[in-house]
Order: structure tokens, then C-alpha cells, then sequence
């Protein structure tokens, strides 16, 4: 097991990755300050690990919460469902929530936990690559809206987050894909060699080699930790962390949400956070090749579907959260692990970018 440090001051906590920790009572005792234990997962997850969790956290009364998995379901209805349970079931602010599962649960735990009795604790237990390099950590929670991605929220950070590795060999291979959109985002944003390691290492990720997954998910970890100890509510350098979001999440808003995994549309949203910086004289077309070389390699999505119209995107893309006083900023890149935040660029090289990426019309 390796432990990394997420630096808060008092809302510091621990990273713990490793093989086999999920049952490892000892790691979850020092973050619960009180008598009683919520765990919040899905239904897929919950018949995986569900009981396995609860056994480790037997001395705290656990009550097993499900939710439907996908991202359908990150929305305030579900929120709503779960809070009232934790009302019914007379919970008070010394409970503990546990976020078992993928970036949906954990986001909409946190939100849940931001919010019941005006906050509470709570543990990540990500199950996703996705989750355990990006998603569990730095205390972004909320849940999404049909105007866009993750428009209600909170920041609230766990007191802990516990990535299991081996819960990672369940994941079926889309998942896994999903995932590895981050690992290449945090290259791209901060560490070149880091990169270049992904592009080497790529095969013995997808098989699973131990050491090559622990390796992705700490420096991921480590990356994005320095950059939220600088910066915890995103007022300025944290902002990097969402190059290719902007895109992403436009595409999952005009797909219905669950259509694309997160990941996938990060994906794709990298390639064209990437052609933006080359129109923008910041990369070279080269990079890009290379950018869209390893995306390819990954099994990411590099084509934007003919039926998902330019100006469907750009209006989401307007109401993003990342909009300020009527301007969007954009994470862009001045070279292989350099990213900068910009804004002010003009609707129509957006435009052009977008419709770069899109298949062609069927005759």
C-alpha cells in the first residue's frame, strides 16, 4: 500500500491505493467520529462489495443505501431519496457516509453529506479508475441538472479515500477506457514524462499489471493533490485540472447523460481542447498528432457524432460552470505537460474545432 497526503490544513486526509483494502478495518476507524455508519453505493457495486464493506465497519451499525448506477442517476431526485432516508432513519450530524462505488456515487455522496445537517463526514472508497485518479478526490461533489454537468454542488472533502485496486478487475474494459481519459489528462496538464510513461506502459495497464496501475493512480493523485492544496475552490491554477471538460461535458449534457461515460467524453474533449491550442499558436501539430495517436491506442473516442449539432454544444458550453462575468475559460495547453487557462476565444474558431472532430454525414 502506498499513502499519499492531500494538504488542507485541518481538512487534510489521507490517499490510500493498494491491493485489498476494502476489508482493512483499521484504515477506515482513525476518519469516524461518530457511533453510526451510512454506506452509499449502486446496486452493480453493492452485489460486489457491499457486504464486504459492511463487514469491515460491523462495530458502526451500518445501513447499506443503493442507488441506480449510471450517470441517469446523479440528479436531485436520487438526492433527495437518500436524505430522506437519513431523516427516517434519525440520523444525526455524527454520522459517517461512505461513497462506495464509481464518480457518481461518490459525487453524490459527498453533495449529500455537504448538505445533511448542514454537513457531515465522509469516506471515498472509488471502485473506477476514473474515480480513484480524478473523481475522489479534492471534495468537488454535486449532482447534474438537463442545463448542464454538476451545476449544483459543493466542495467537501472526505475524510479519507480508500482505492482498492483489486475492485478495478471487475470493471468491465469501457470503464477502464473511461478511465485512462484522466490519467492522459493529468500528463498533458502537468508532466510530460508522466506521458510518455502512459505511452509506453499502455499495454500493461489494460492487462492489469499491479505496479503499472498503482503507478497511474498515485502520480494522478499526486498531480492532482499539489494542485488542489494551491488552490482547493478552483480561484485560479485549479481551473487546469478540466482541460477537455468543457467539450466533455457539453457532449454528455447533449447526450442525455449516460450515453457517454464521463471519460469518453473527456476523451474526445482532450483531442479538441488539443486542436484548439494548435489554431491558438500554442501547440504544435505534431502534439496534436501525437495526442490524438495515444487516445486512438487508448480506445477513447476521437470522432464527434454527425447527429450532435455544433450549436447544441455551444450552448452548453455557455452555460458551463467555468462561464465568468459572460466569458468561458478553457484549458488549453502551451506544450506537452504545460496547461494554461484562456478565455476570450471566439465562437467561431470553437465552432471550427468542434466541427473538426464530427464523422461524416451518411449519404
Amino acid at each position: 500500500m502506498r499513502t499519499l497526503r492531500l494538504d488542507l490544513a485541518e481538512r487534510g486526509y489521507p490517499i490510500h491505493v493498494g491491493c485489498g483494502l476494502l476489508d482493512d478495518a483499521a484504515l477506515y476507524r482513525p476518519h469516524i467520529r461518530g457511533r453510526r455508519v451510512v454506506v452509499v453505493t449502486d446496486a452493480r457495486v453493492a452485489a460486489l462489495y457491499g457486504a464486504r464493506v459492511c463487514a469491515a465497519l460491523a462495530d458502526y451499525q451500518p445501513l447499506l443505501l443503493e442507488c441506480a448506477p449510471g450517470e441517469a442517476s446523479k440528479t436531485l431526485d436520487t438526492y433527495a431519496t437518500l436524505a430522506d432516508q437519513l431523516i427516517d432513519g434519525r440520523f444525526d450530524r455524527r454520522v459517517t457516509l461512505v461513497a462506495l462505488g464509481g464518480g457518481v456515487v461518490g459525487d453524490m455522496t459527498g453533495f449529500l453529506a455537504a448538505t445533511f445537517q448542514r454537513g457531515v463526514d465522509f469516506i471515498q472508497i472509488p471502485t473506477t479508475l476514473l474515480a480513484q485518479v480524478d473523481s475522489s478526490v479534492g471534495g468537488k461533489t454535486g449532482v447534474n441538472r438537463p442545463g448542464g454537468k454538476n451545476l449544483l454542488g459543493a466542495f467537501h472533502q472526505p475524510r479519507c479515500v480508500l482505492a482498492d485496486t483489486a475492485t478495478l478487475t471487475t470493471l468491465p474494459r469501457r470503464e477502464l477506457v473511461s478511465g485512462l481519459a484522466e490519467v492522459i489528462k493529468y500528463g498533458l496538464i502537468a508532466d510530460g514524462e508522466f506521458l510518455a510513461w502512459v505511452e509506453r506502459d499502455l499495454d500493461a495497464l489494460f492487462e492489469g499489471d499491479e505496479a503499472a496501475v498503482q503507478h497511474a493512480i498515485c502520480r494522478s493523485c499526486e498531480i492532482k493533490a499539489a494542485i488542489v492544496a494551491a488552490d482547493e475552490r478552483e480561484s485560479s491554477q485549479r481551473a487546469l485540472l478540466n482541460l477537455g471538460h468543457t467539450f466533455g461535458h457539453a457532449v454528455e449534457a447533449a447526450t442525455g447523460y449516460g450515453a457517454w461515460l464521463h471519460g469518453e467524453a473527456v476523451g474526445l474533449g482532450l483531442l479538441m481542447a488539443a486542436d484548439l491550442s494548435r489554431r491558438l499558436g500554442r501547440l504544435p501539430g505534431e502534439a496534436v498528432a501525437r495526442i490524438a495517436a495515444l487516445l486512438k491506442r487508448a480506445a477513447l473516442p476521437t470522432v464527434l457524432p454527425a447527429d450532435i449539432a455544433t450549436e447544441t454544444l455551444l450552448d452548453f458550453m455557455a452555460g458551463d460552470k467555468k462561464v465568468l462575468d459572460g466569458q468561458l475559460r478553457l484549458v488549453a495547453l502551451d506544450g506537452i505537460g504545460k496547461g494554461v487557462i484562456i478565455q476570450g476565444v471566439a465562437l467561431d474558431m470553437l465552432a471550427a474545432v468542434i466541427d473538426a472532430t464530427r464523422a461524416p454525414q451518411a449519404d
